[in-house]
């Protein structure tokens, strides 16, 4: 995906980092160089699956440097951001991120949580991720399986290769901490939605579905589930995102805007 020039004012490039910017500039983002993990198109189609008009508070499990909370924030200017993040390291990237001067204009509607999203209820409210606290949870879990993501970088591991029941235990927590009609989005893999679905259960209603294509006449490489915090309603599933042209070098049209932050997923 297009990045902008690095190191806006505020931070000053290392060899083990990178500032990139996003959203035509927008927002900055401070990621490792090389290893752990780097946001990409994955965290700006989660992103644009929160509604434009979107004005409360929102909770980012699984947050890594902070792509899609900023994105959200970026587009939405009247949204609250909580960052929540179980890796220290990765954690340490959002803080920086956070203060980095050209984020200045969105940082005072973004906090940062360092915690476990699968811990214990008891140990999630000590470390501040708070009962019914969320009009909106999005979450990029890790959903590689262990065999298609064999990586020495445990940083990388950590946020790419799932651990069994992962759906269940993140759904679980975002179920406890979303408020009554509280929207929920998630990026997985297409064979994960027969357990997201499953994991949702009476949780989660109204389910939405969008399948994201490379390019038109290829299989998706990812789906975005939307739902509601005790909706009843059926499942829905809407026309795809194509990423690409059938060249294989342009984005479509639909994609260009959600990578820029001029449009929303689902059309709201």
């Amino acid at each position: 995906m297009p990045v902008w020039p690095p190191s806006p004012p505020g931070e000053t490039a290392a060899p083990d980092i990178s500032v990139d910017a996003f959203h035509k500039g927008r927002f900055h983002l401070v990621q490792p160089a090389r290893g752990g993990h780097r946001a990409g198109m994955d965290a700006l189609v989660l992103a644009a699956a929160v509604p434009s008009s979107f004005a409360g508070q929102a909770a980012d499990f699984g947050a890594g440097a902070g792509a899609v909370g900023l994105a959200v924030a970026a587009r939405c200017p009247m949204a609250s951001l909580l960052l929540v993040e179980k890796s220290p390291e990765m954690a340490a990237y959002a803080r920086r991120s956070l203060g980095l001067e050209a984020n200045r204009h969105l940082a005072d509607r973004i906090s940062l949580l360092t915690a476990d999203v699968t811990a214990p209820a008891s140990a999630r409210d000590a470390a501040g991720l708070s009962v019914a606290s969320a009009d909106f949870v999005v979450m990029n879990p890790p959903f590689n399986d262990a065999i298609d993501r064999a990586t020495p970088d445990d940083l990388k591991r950590t946020a790419h290769v799932m651990d069994a029941d992962l759906f269940e235990a993140w759904l679980r927590t975002a179920a406890s901490v979303a408020r009554p009609r509280a929207g929920l989005a998630i990026i997985a893999r297409p064979v994960s939605l027969a357990p997201i679905l499953a994991a949702m259960g009476r949780r989660f209603g109204g389910a939405e579905i969008i399948a994201v294509h490379a390019r038109a006449a290829r299989p998706a490489i990812r789906i975005v589930v939307r739902a509601r915090r005790g909706a009843r309603g059926g499942l829905s599933l809407l026309p795809p995102l194509v990423l690409q042209q059938d060249d294989g070098r342009t984005f479509t049209q639909r994609a260009e805007a959600i990578n820029c932050g001029q449009a929303s997923l689902f059309g709201d």
